[in-house]
């Protein structure tokens, strides 16, 4: 009897392994043809995003869509870049998977993949996005000022308050640094040149209109108020109150705006 009890337990056990081997096979084989599918999923053709010539930094590619007015016409894009802000605030983007966003979107993980390859291009387009809302503000704002002065200080106060003022942008320089210093000058400093042009663009164009010397050297005055700022963005400062507009509108006033008429005219 004691006998025939253990092969009968053995029995069983056996059968359990079995069993549980078969679901793993089973589960093993799901996996595959979920990866077929994917794979094949991702070669039909989403609606394509905007692309902008390949090399230039995100802030050179935000500020050319602001500048054309390009916009993602991808419903299902923007559902997820919604989503995908949303889990990056919460939760920060090096704990967020593309799991989380596909929950957080109500959608499969495969359709996220399908309109963005890997985490890193949807970190991309998130930050893309956050960029180009700023340019499109930075370019209503210094229009609506006076003189060239003003059209300085404001530039100055409300690049650094529109920055740091994004939940996202803003919580990447304070809490992931190295992740946003690399997205904005990880590219051979084109980033910095490309906003040193437009800045030197604007200034031709006061010169143009005689509100600044002729002979003003554009591309060096443009070259240092853009570095300042981006030094403002990277580093905290301990004599500075980035949060206080008056302390800032009052510095560019005493040290940025002097540098229009270096010989005092």
């Amino acid at each position: 009897m004691k006998q025939l009890t253990y092969l009968r337990i053995n029995n069983d056990v056996e059968y359990v392994q079995r069993e549980h081997q078969a679901k793993r096979d089973r589960g093993a084989a799901r996996e595959l043809t979920q990866d077929k599918m994917f794979q094949e999923d991702t070669v039909e053709s989403a609606p394509p995003a905007n692309e902008l010539p390949a090399g230039k930094s995100l802030l050179e590619r935000a500020y050319l869509q602001a500048v054309e007015q390009v916009d993602d016409t991808d419903p299902m894009r923007t559902r997820i870049l919604d989503a995908a802000e949303e889990q990056f605030r919460r939760w920060g983007i090096q704990r967020s998977t593309m799991e989380d966003v596909a929950r957080t979107a109500g959608i499969s993980r495969i359709t996220v993949y399908r309109r963005f390859a890997t985490k890193e291009e949807l970190v991309e387009r998130v930050i893309l996005r956050e960029f180009r809302r700023y340019f499109d503000t930075f370019l209503v704002d210094i229009a609506a000022a006076t003189n060239v002065g003003d059209r300085v200080v404001l530039g100055f106060v409300s690049s650094l308050r529109a920055l740091r003022g994004n939940p996202l942008i803003g919580g990447l320089i304070t809490a992931e640094p190295d992740h946003f210093v690399s997205s904005l000058v990880g590219d051979d400093g084109r980033a910095v040149a490309m906003v040193r042009e437009f800045v030197a663009q604007q200034l031709r164009q006061e010169q143009r209109a005689g509100t600044i010397p002729p002979d003003l050297q554009v591309e060096l005055v443009a070259e240092l108020m853009v570095r300042i700022c981006a030094s403002f963005l990277a580093v905290p400062s301990q004599v500075v109150d980035l949060d206080d507009d008056e302390q800032l509108a009052a510095l560019a006033r005493q040290f940025l705006v002097p540098m229009l008429d270096p010989h005092g005219r």
